[in-house]
């Protein structure tokens, strides 16, 4: 296959990426952000079996199909669950309009771009154009866990973070150690159960999982 081939699809992949995140900023139905997320991670995994393919890397596949087992099946399916046990498939309350959450989010892209611009013209590896949208997905997650204020929808917004840096890290420098991943992936289950635990205790002790009830134990 040719080299531009895979330039291509690995930028589609990212485009999709950056596309789903700020789709999952405007969502405001928690079962909506749990697909998105879904369907984010199965772009990561795409992207991942492509560089793997190219690279003839074997530790790719493994993070290939880590992310396909993990991200795209388990991860997804327990947060389903949790949003079941607690009963929060309704709207998620946001401070920010949808139409100023777009202009944020236009603006942060942007910021992406600025920041990437100098490093990618040196670069030379197959997703040497990757760089400003990773960028931009991880500052969407992070504007993300912001401004809302549902502790599901926050660990949503993480969880699109740890994807926009693992297509860097996939795109730039083709993977990191393996050991390293297998940490990266372990950290995320355990962050994971973690969020979905406390989700559930918030739930019973303030009937919601908004976290601005939180403040209240500092009365």
């Amino acid at each position: 296959m040719d080299l531009i081939i895979y330039e291509n699809i690995i930028d589609i992949c990212a485009i999709c990426m950056l596309v789903i995140t700020v789709m999952a900023v405007m969502s405001t139905y928690m079962r909506k952000l749990i697909q998105l997320f879904a369907i984010h991670s199965l772009f990561l995994a795409v992207l991942a079996f492509v560089v793997a393919f190219y690279t003839d890397n074997s530790h790719i596949y493994i993070t290939f199909t880590l992310t396909l087992v993990l991200k795209v099946l388990l991860i997804p399916r327990f947060l389903d669950y949790t949003v079941e046990r607690i009963h929060v498939d309704k709207e998620v309350r946001s401070p920010i309009s949808t139409p100023g959450s777009l202009l944020i989010c236009t603006v942060l892209i942007f910021a992406g771009y600025l920041v990437a611009d100098p490093m990618t013209e040196s670069l030379t590896t197959l997703g040497r154009n990757c760089l400003a949208i990773s960028l931009s997905i991880v500052f969407i997650g992070l504007y993300m866990m912001a401004s809302r204020a549902n502790a599901l929808s926050e660990s949503i917004g993480l969880l699109l973070t740890e994807n926009g840096l693992f297509l860097g890290t996939m795109t730039i420098s083709y993977g990191m150690p393996l050991i390293v991943e297998f940490g990266v992936f372990f950290d995320i289950i355990i962050a994971v159960v973690i969020i979905g635990i406390f989700a559930y205790r918030i739930n019973r002790t303030f009937n919601s999982i908004d976290t601005s009830y939180m403040r209240r134990l500092r009365d």
